[in-house]
């Protein structure tokens, strides 16, 4: 792993972002697999990102 953020790939974004979907971190999910979006020039392959990792804040169901 690097110490200068802008040397991560979209490959160590997607890994970090599963790691936190395991830590059961949904809102670092996203931001980290959203980066990984941004970092790939494929607009099919950002879009397979997205809907993998989507915004919690969309999909979250609300309980009594």
């Amino acid at each position: 792993m690097t110490h200068d953020p802008a040397d991560l790939t979209t490959a160590d974004h997607l890994e970090a972002a599963r790691e936190m979907a395991a830590a059961d971190r949904p809102y670092l999910v996203h931001l980290l697999a959203e980066e990984a979006a941004l970092r790939t020039t494929d607009p099919a392959t950002a879009a397979g990102i997205r809907a993998r990792f989507p915004d919690p804040a969309t999909t979250r169901e609300e309980t009594d």
